[in-house]
């Protein structure tokens, strides 16, 4: 069996500029005003074969240049037997390496690729994706969705979800108001997670503040608690608290998370399924993970439903699963883009069964929605005059921030 051909499916998940499909595209748009409220770009990918079968696959990253980087592999693949996945992924990272080797274009262009691989590979055996990992743990995976609202999680508890989560300190105020809100409506029935976005304006000092600040409330996790590329500071947040911390969304392969596991800096390895390297990459994350008593909780805020099947088919497969991230509320073409679109019960998702990765893509329902562009600039990164967003800046309002009651009182 030979790799023929390799295509890209660009879409904008979410609302469109007129609000209906077909849309005009981005050119000529200014810069700052590319990413629409409430939207993203899914980047889905297929890599056809001489024997008929056709394998699917999801990237992330930044979607619009994967697809241009996919374009520029492709003559690179053609021609090579799609059941070698390792060797595949060997020769795309030797192909890159000019480039950049750990950065996340990288890992997203392999993720998409290896996914689609690994789909060829279970079609062609006439087996699910778990069987070729390893074999089947368990028949569900827990699931947990957003909510930064009383209301809106009562609603989630209520669909049956175990497991909250609540966004803040990247852009979002208050977070222990917001904490002690969800807490005081859900009891300890729910598990709450806090997801801090990992803003470098939240320096070491200021999240170890936080964080004593919501151990109160019996968080399940903390989530990038700060800057991704402060893996130094990631020692003072764990030293000054006893909640679980969590990290890794932004980074790619085993060796952008191997520092954060091995070095004990987080309990909980976040890989994004998109952009982590593919079902191989996070494998071995998985394992890398298991060795050190770290679970998995793969991160797909931002990701298509492609690559919310092939974090089932790991999740069914590894001992150190813990919970999936879905955001199920976000978009209602979200349900129309894949087909079997699946449906949590119970606060999880059902493994899926058939041969390969076992869902494909409405490609006429894709097309419809073409990319506008995927960039927006976070509320939180301003200056403190408004004028200009910053990388690095410090925590103003440091009051009402770390306070429960919402007061801007002194330090």
């Amino acid at each position: 069996m030979k790799i023929t051909a390799i295509r890209t499916f660009l879409m904008q998940a979410g609302p469109t500029r007129s609000g209906k499909p077909n849309a005009a595209s981005a050119p000529g748009l200014d810069a700052s005003d590319t990413k629409l409220p409430g939207s993203r770009n899914w980047l889905f990918v297929k890599i056809d074969t001489d024997a008929g079968i056709t394998g699917i696959g999801e990237c992330s990253g930044w979607p619009r240049i994967l697809q241009t980087a996919i374009q520029d592999l492709t003559p690179l693949l053609i021609g090579e037997d799609p059941m070698h996945i390792e060797r595949i992924a060997q020769k795309i990272q030797v192909a890159i390496m000019a480039h950049g080797s750990l950065g996340t274009v990288g890992g997203g262009v392999l993720t998409g690729i290896d996914m689609a691989l690994w789909d060829i590979k279970g079609k062609a055996l006439n087996t699910p994706v778990w069987n070729l990992l390893g074999g089947k743990l368990r028949d569900a995976v827990a699931i947990y969705t957003h909510a930064n609202s009383a209301e809106f999680a009562l609603s989630a508890r209520d669909r049956g979800f175990k497991v909250i989560k609540c966004a803040g300190g990247g852009g979002i105020e208050e977070p222990v108001r917001k904490v002690a809100a969800l807490r005081e409506a859900l009891g300890y029935d729910v598990d709450i997670a806090v997801d801090l976005h990992g803003p470098p304006w939240l320096t070491p000092v200021d999240a170890a503040r936080l964080a004593r600040a919501l151990e109160p409330y019996e968080l399940l996790w903390l989530e990038d608690p700060i800057s991704p590329d402060n893996i130094d500071g990631y020692e003072r947040v764990r030293d000054a608290t006893s909640i679980p911390l969590a990290a890794g969304e932004r980074v790619s392969g085993v060796f952008g998370e191997r520092e954060l596991i091995v070095r004990g800096l987080v309990d909980i390895i976040q890989p994004d399924t998109g952009r982590a390297g593919g079902i191989s990459q996070m494998k071995k994350i998985a394992a890398l993970a298991e060795a050190h008593h770290v679970m998995v909780a793969p991160h797909s805020g931002s990701l298509g439903p492609v690559a919310e099947y092939a974090a089932l088919h790991l999740m069914a497969s590894i001992p150190n699963a813990m919970v999936l991230e879905r955001i199920e509320d976000d978009w209602e073409g979200r349900a129309r883009t894949i087909v079997p679109h699946p449906v949590q019960k119970d606060g999880a998702l059902p493994v899926p069964n058939g041969p390969g990765l076992g869902c494909d893509i409405d490609e006429e329902f894709v097309a419809r929605y073409p990319s506008h562009g995927n960039l927006s600039i976070p509320a939180g990164a301003k200056a403190s005059d408004g004028s200009s967003p910053l990388y690095v800046k410090s925590k103003l309002q440091r009051g009402r921030f770390f306070s429960a009651d919402g007061n801007n009182r002194s330090n």
